[in-house]
């Protein structure tokens, strides 16, 4: 198991910024198992959205189109960290962020590992 553990959420205002992080730990071989981690969003009464990911042998990185140009995906493989930088924020993106990873075998869209969440309310 790897347990996922999401900071960093709050509120701003249009315009502002926020950062990320999501802690990895659990078992070594669990972690290494690992092959995409991504942030994932869900407002109410919408769908969840992956919005970015990050592919961890090649560090290759994805983006929705509502968000390119303004969050960047990042890791930090010695702190098993995952970050998403946040600027330019807009109301639309106020949701429930969640930090999510896959073990190699799987699906980058349907994650094996859920972290609980954080908020992040952008206001006008």
């Amino acid at each position: 198991q790897v347990q996922l553990v999401e900071s960093g959420g709050g509120s701003v205002q249009y315009g502002g910024s926020l950062r990320l992080s999501c802690v990895a730990s659990g078992h070594t071989y669990n972690i290494y198992n690992i092959y995409c981690m991504a942030w994932f969003r869900q407002a109410p009464g919408k769908e969840r959205e992956r919005v970015a990911a990050i592919y961890t042998g090649g560090g290759s990185t994805d983006y929705a189109d509502s968000v390119k140009g303004r969050f960047t995906i990042s890791q930090d493989n010695a702190k098993n960290t995952l970050y998403l930088q946040m600027n330019s924020l807009k109301p639309d993106d106020t949701a429930m962020y969640y930090c999510a990873a896959a073990r190699y075998g799987g699906a980058c869209n349907i994650p094996n590992y859920w972290g609980q969440g954080t908020q992040v309310t952008v206001s006008s």
